[in-house]
């Protein structure tokens, strides 16, 4: 969709319209299945080794893809010309996956719901060293203020405080730099090539590493639930990546924050917990700090040269 002139007050066509809202719409619907895959993490987690947890993630994306995406580009979509990048993309992916189903299955799903969105923080703070961008002062203050969110809804030094916060925190940190990384492919390898790598060495990772903590399902429902979990994070991505075709990233990059109502909602269903005041009052600092970050993108900066 071509972007108006800062300013302009023109009106949308109706079918432009008509796409931001589907966008807008792909967007809170990629926010319900995010949580809902987490809140199965949680329910698998109390029987099952997160090391099985995250190979059933991964190996379920990647067979999805692989059936999406081979029968219509073949085993060539595997050609890229980043190589290092999108093993870097990998990697970081399969560690930010890691570190957030190690650390949920010890905290509300609301909290880590919450705690998980610093990353758009540390994207603005990490486009100027990675990718030349600058920041000014105006979203630095909104990154730290979103920090400042996170410090209420973890609470360092108090009673209420564990140490998988620090887990979700740098899930967070390697999603960010994740995003980082793909965006240094975009526009080199096609995007197809990507979504492929994004599963690939996860999979083949943990399809090391499972048969070491591997423990046979005790029920067909639980066979359903780890199959669940690939096509539910599938799904999602999909959702965000459609999303992004039907309306610019600044417009729909705010509903992202509706993945915190969801986890909310799922996190009711599964512990039948509501957050507390604080989680409350700091979810609101994060979700307020990160839709000026998103609104304001567009308005971007020049790029150091």
């Amino acid at each position: 969709m071509a972007e108006l002139p800062r300013g302009s007050t023109a009106a949308l066509a109706p079918g432009l319209d008509r796409r931001v809202l589907l966008g807008i719409l792909l967007m809170c619907a990629a926010g319900t299945l995010f949580p809902v895959m987490n809140g199965l993490v949680q329910v698998l987690s109390r029987t099952y080794p997160s090391e099985q947890i995250i190979w059933a993630r991964n190996t379920g994306h990647l067979l999805i893809v692989l059936a999406v995406i081979v029968p219509r580009y073949g085993f060539a979509v595997l050609r890229t010309v980043r190589p290092a990048a999108q093993l870097s993309r990998s990697i970081l992916l399969l560690m930010s996956t890691a570190m957030f189903f190690f650390g949920v299955k010890h905290l509300p799903l609301a909290q880590a719901g919450s705690i998980s969105q610093m990353a758009p923080f540390f994207v603005a703070l990490l486009a100027w060293p990675m990718l030349g961008e600058r920041i000014r002062p105006s979203r630095l203050a909104a990154v730290l203020i979103g920090f400042l969110g996170v410090l209420v809804v973890i609470r360092p030094g108090t009673d209420v405080f564990h140490w998988a916060s620090l887990l979700i925190m740098g899930s967070a940190f390697c999603y960010a730099v994740y995003q980082i990384f793909t965006r240094r492919v975009a526009g080199l390898d096609r995007p197809e090539t990507s979504v492929m790598y994004s599963a690939l060495v996860g999979t083949l990772v943990m399809c090391a590493v499972v048969p070491f903590a591997w423990k046979t399902p005790e029920s067909a429902t639980d066979v359903l639930l780890h199959a669940c979990l690939g096509a539910l994070g599938a799904s999602g991505h999909y959702c965000v990546a459609r999303a992004l075709t039907y309306a610019q990233a600044n417009v729909i990059a705010p509903f992202q924050y509706w993945q915190i109502i969801g986890s909310v909602i799922v996190g009711w269903f599964v512990s039948g917990l509501l957050p507390d005041l604080a989680t409350w009052i700091g979810a609101g600092i994060i979700i307020a700090a990160g839709v000026y970050i998103a609104v304001t993108a567009s308005r971007g900066a020049p790029r150091l040269r």
